[in-house]
């Protein structure tokens, strides 16, 4: 379906997972159960950090906003997504298109920021373990966790106003299974000058910033454990930063592969939006499973959750 510039889009088309209708429904159950793990898996480690008064810590702290970011990312997309798999209409309102960007972006900026948020403070524990409750007050740990969240709706903000300011006269498809900024972009019939160098200055400087804090932070944080002279203290060391270090390799792993990789005639636009759901729903699943399997106070808090449950039905 064409529109062109005299016609005003008033919607999009989004391109389905599959062009092939017999898999419509494999997908459908696929994704509702990943969706419902990563519910429940986030959810899980949310009601084990309420709960369990150990784990009120900044660390833990960072890594409910994680959890909260894990359940609101996927939920942008994937009960659209299962709705268009269910009805084989991929149709998706203008505004739709517009609030489902946004939301989307500001949830993955917020993460980019808030996993560099959660390096430094593994830092400073690490590197300033007798001053560690002096820094990472509660009062400071709200200021860096609100400027997660304030910098990546604006960063989002910005972008979304930028995009949507163009004007659509092409083709009303949208290349993906979701409203991003590119496949969007990539509509227009106007001059996208202004929206992709955005995309590439502001994001690239608060992204490139937010990995060097990580990086940094982890180059800091490995240094300071191998001068620990005990095996038993390195393990120790180690162990209260290897979940998140694990995350931050998957985040950045499945969005490097998704975003920047080498334009190819072999890869086919069906398997680039399998690609993208590495990050925008793979990922979300992935995490809680990672800190539930890694770290020893989150099971424990969580095997007491489920002991209560079980007490409380008997």
């Amino acid at each position: 379906m064409d529109v062109y510039n005299q016609t005003t889009i008033t919607e999009f088309i989004l391109i389905g997972l599959s062009d092939l209708p017999e898999v419509r429904y494999p997908l459908f159950v696929a994704f509702a159960a990943i969706y419902q793990i990563t519910l429940v898996g986030n959810g899980a480690i949310l009601l084990a950090i309420v709960t369990e008064k150990k784990l009120r810590t900044p660390m833990y702290y960072f890594l409910a906003n994680l959890s909260l970011l894990d359940i609101f990312c996927p939920s942008a997309t994937v009960p659209k997504m299962l709705k268009n798999l269910l009805t084989e209409k991929q149709n998706i309102s203008f505004v739709g298109c517009v609030l489902q960007l946004f939301f989307l972006v500001a949830l993955a900026g917020t993460e980019v920021f808030l996993l560099a948020v959660m390096a430094y403070d593994r830092y400073v524990a690490i590197c300033f373990p007798l001053r560690y409750t002096l820094i990472m007050t509660t009062g400071r740990c709200v200021q860096l966790t609100a400027s997660t969240w304030a910098a990546g709706f604006l960063n989002s903000l910005l972008h979304t106003v930028f995009t949507f300011r163009l004007s659509f006269c092409k083709s009303n498809q949208v290349n993906q299974y979701y409203c991003d900024i590119p496949p969007v972009v990539a509509l227009s019939c106007s001059s996208t000058y202004v929206a992709e160098m955005l995309v590439l200055v502001v994001g690239g400087i608060l992204g490139i910033s937010a990995f060097l804090i990580t990086g940094i932070s982890y180059i800091y944080i490995i240094s300071t454990i191998l001068k620990i002279r005990s095996a038993e203290g390195k393990r120790k060391a180690f162990s209260t930063c290897a979940s998140h270090l694990l995350v931050v390799c998957l985040f950045y792993g499945t969005t490097i592969f998704t975003y920047i990789r080498p334009s190819s005639s072999h890869h086919s636009p069906a398997r680039d939006r399998l690609i993208s759901m590495l990050y925008g729903v793979i990922t979300p699943m992935l995490n809680p499973i990672i800190y539930s399997l890694r770290n020893t106070e989150v099971k424990g808090a969580l095997k007491k959750v489920l002991y209560h449950k079980r007490s409380l039905e008997q």
